[in-house]
């Protein structure tokens, strides 16, 4: 497996092997230790979550309190999608910037976010399946968004300027919105809190 760190700090992406023959393929979409490697501590599983969505569906972007947040191992099992990483920690040196991996059932990669950052994707195909693996159940009353559409992210979604969003993402707030109600996570606190994790106090 070829492990590679995004542009935001926190951020990795996971490339399997693919071993393939006349009766189909194997891989390992998933192993602890090339993660624990990367990251510095093993993700704790607590739930695990699918998606089904249909072409130009964009779902997000979201994000959880810090402590404990919910860190995410994503990839798309069926069709495809552009996964997207939004960084909405406050102090960060790239606040702000997002990044895009294509997600699909051809390379079947796989990208891990850390807590605190900001999750969104874009259906590239109809009946796009994302599976998450998550280190924390959901918990909404500690669950926020900010608007994918916000022109400060700046977010190029495939499916262009309107996309088809949930209710609930359709009325998150902007990025200056969500800071200006102290929601958002703070990056040194961020940083504070995977370090107490790679020390096993998490």
């Amino acid at each position: 497996m070829k492990v590679d760190p995004l542009g935001i700090e926190g951020a990795w992406e996971f490339v399997p092997r693919q071993h393939g023959d006349a009766r189909g393929l194997f891989l390992e979409w998933y192993k602890a230790e090339a993660l624990t490697e990367a990251v510095g501590h093993p993700l704790d599983l607590r739930q695990a979550n699918m998606s089904v969505s249909a072409a130009g569906v964009v779902r997000g972007v979201h994000f959880a309190d810090v402590p404990p947040s919910q860190a995410k191992y994503v990839t798309c099992v069926r069709g495809a999608v552009l996964d997207v990483i939004v960084d909405v920690r406050v102090g960060s040196p790239t606040f702000g910037r997002w990044e895009g991996v294509r997600l699909d059932d051809k390379e079947r990669r796989a990208v891990y976010l850390s807590e605190g950052l900001g999750h969104g994707f874009c259906a590239l195909t109809d009946d796009a399946t994302v599976m998450y693996l998550c280190s924390e159940g959901y918990a909404p009353q500690r669950e926020h968004g900010v608007h994918p559409l916000d022109p400060e992210i700046g977010v190029v979604w495939p499916a262009g300027s309107s996309p088809e969003l949930s209710a609930k993402d359709a009325e998150a707030p902007t990025l200056a919105e969500a800071r200006a109600a102290g929601i958002l996570p703070v990056y040194e606190e961020c940083r504070a809190f995977r370090a107490s994790l790679a020390r096993g106090e998490g």
